[in-house]
């Protein structure tokens, strides 16, 4: 076999039933090994899946602004264990014990600030994929006034600190979100298509759910969770230039520019400098505990990281960062093999954190482990 013929077979295993459509993109030591675009765009009106799709990128959108950041500890401008409020003096959150503690730049880029989880947002703020339509400082100030769920440091929880961030970068640029990261992180790597908004709409991916067949998304869609509750997701919140500029998911790209951004963490680009590199995708959390659904795995500063591939019941090696966003898509960067893997699907969650991510990651490290990588 080769990792051509792996990967095809993967695709076609689930694009027809599970999935609507994909994009699929591996790169090795910089270089373009395999890319397939298959499917549909738009199933209804049997638009093919081209290569250049737009996705609502979600959480793809994390790496974004945390690759801004870093740009800027780079100069000096920040400093990684500076307070938030030296850039925003109004994010000042109580703790559960009452009492408020500097929140660090290093605890946002982790997840370890003490924020309340995103099942836990309430209406009045907007996590990004939902939520009223206010400004980014307005939807940060709400957010302020939300009690933390822990002291800042001692937790792990998975919520809105990018778009905290996110607020730092459009303050010290003296822009909007999108200004701060198209000087920081877009133009350099030109990533062209990738917006708060949609560059071109001919383009844009429909999105679905899962089901059989996949139910189409037109405007909010009721998301069922674990617990019996629901959330929202609303496509056509890209489309509304008042929602607030989410850092933590509120871009729509293509799996070209989520690429440049991704590979650019294999050193070859140029954008941050190689020790920067390797502080971003170390274990940033220590042994803060992650939950039970994270066994094997740490946080970076841009994804979870593997420690254990054994327990995270991984073929990638130990370092190898990973993570998803919710409309349906999911990364790879592995240093130790210098591969990069970017799937980007318009079918959630299959393709953020069902069967297909990985079926796509074994079928890469399959092709690796039988010497098959370049094939």
């Amino acid at each position: 076999m080769t990792l051509k013929s792996r990967l095809d077979a993967a695709i076609a295993a689930a694009v027809g039933s599970r999935l609507v459509g994909a994009v699929v993109l591996v790169n090795q030591a910089g270089r373009r090994v395999y890319e397939s675009a298959s499917g549909y765009r738009d199933r209804e009106a049997g638009t093919p899946m081209p290569q250049d799709a737009i996705f609502r990128l979600a959480s793809v959108t994390k790496p974004m602004v945390a690759t801004a950041i870093l740009r800027l500890t780079e100069t000096g401008e920040i400093g990684l264990d500076d307070p938030v409020t030296k850039f925003l003096p109004y994010f000042t959150p109580v703790a559960p014990d009452g009492r408020q503690y500097p929140i660090t730049i290093r605890q946002l880029l982790t997840h370890t600030a003490g924020l309340i989880g995103y099942g836990a947002v309430p209406q009045n703020v907007s996590p990004g994929m939902r939520g009223p339509l206010i400004s980014l400082e307005e939807n940060l100030r709400r957010l302020a006034d939300v009690p933390l769920a822990a002291i800042p440091g001692t937790a792990w929880d998975y919520g809105m600190s990018i778009d905290v961030l996110g607020g730092v970068l459009a303050t010290l640029n003296g822009t909007d979100l999108q200004g701060a990261l198209d000087r920081l992180v877009l133009g350099p790597l030109r990533m062209k298509d990738t917006r708060f908004g949609v560059a071109d709409r001919s383009r844009l991916a429909t999105p679905y759910w899962n089901g059989t067949p996949p139910l189409r998304i037109d405007g909010p869609f009721d998301v069922p969770r674990a617990d019996g509750s629901k959330d929202i997701f609303d496509a056509d919140r890209i489309f509304n230039a008042a929602a607030p500029q989410s850092g933590g998911s509120g871009t729509a790209g293509t799996a070209d520019d989520v690429m440049a951004l991704i590979d650019s963490y294999q050193g070859h680009a140029g954008l941050l400098q190689p020790a920067t590199i390797a502080t971003a995708i170390a274990n940033q959390i220590g042994s803060i505990p992650r939950g039970t659904n994270n066994a094997g795995k740490r946080f970076s500063f841009i994804g979870a990281v593997i420690d254990d591939p054994m327990a995270a019941r991984s073929p990638c090696p130990v370092g190898t960062v990973d993570w998803g966003g919710a409309w349906g898509h999911n990364w790879i960067l592995d240093p130790v093999n210098k591969v990069s893997v970017v799937v980007c699907t318009n079918t959630t969650p299959e393709g953020c954190d069902g069967q297909f991510r990985d079926d796509i990651r074994d079928a890469v490290y399959g092709a690796i482990a039988a010497g098959e990588a370049n094939a």
